[in-house]
C-alpha cells in the first residue's frame, strides 16, 4: 500500500525517492515554513545539494510553494491543494512572526481574483501579514 507522500508524488510526475520521501513527511508535520537551513539541520547526513535539488523539484512539480516573507531567506512549505493534479495554484495569505521569524501558510484566507488591466499578465502574488503569532502573544 503506497503512503500519501508516494500518492502525491506520483500525482505531480515526482519519482518518489527516499530522499523525496523523507523531504515530504518532514514538510508535512510542520507547522511554519521551512528554509534550506532548517532542512539542512535536521536532515544533518545529507548534502545540501540533495536537499535543494529536492526542494526545486518539489516547486516545479508544485509539490511546495515558496514563500517570500522579507526575510531575504526563502522558505517552503507543502502545497496543500494537490489532491487535484490540474488545480490552479492555490493562493493565500501567509503571517509572518515578527517575534520567531515563523512564516506559516494561512490557507482558509484565499486571495480574491484581482483583475488587471488590459495587457498586464501577473506571474505570481504574495500577501503576507506580519505581526505576532499565537506561540509569542
Amino acid at each position: 500500500m503506497k503512503t500519501e507522500a508516494e500518492n502525491v508524488l506520483k500525482l505531480r510526475n515526482v519519482r518518489p525517492t527516499a530522499m523525496r520521501l523523507m523531504v515530504f513527511d518532514y514538510l508535512k508535520n510542520r507547522k511554519a515554513a521551512v528554509t534550506l537551513a532548517d532542512l539542512e539541520n535536521d536532515f544533518d547526513h545529507s548534502e545540501r545539494t540533495t536537499l535543494y535539488r529536492t526542494l526545486k523539484t518539489f516547486e516545479k512539480n508544485r509539490v511546495v510553494h515558496q514563500i517570500n516573507d522579507g526575510s531575504g531567506i526563502a522558505k517552503y512549505a507543502l502545497d496543500l491543494n494537490f489532491q487535484d493534479k490540474f488545480s490552479a495554484k492555490d493562493l493565500h495569505l501567509h503571517f509572518h512572526c515578527n517575534v520567531c521569524n515563523a512564516t506559516v501558510c494561512l490557507t482558509d484566507q484565499k486571495i480574491p481574483h484581482i483583475s488587471l488591466p488590459e495587457g498586464f499578465v501577473a506571474e505570481d502574488m504574495n500577501l503576507l501579514l506580519k505581526g505576532i503569532c499565537d506561540n509569542c502573544t
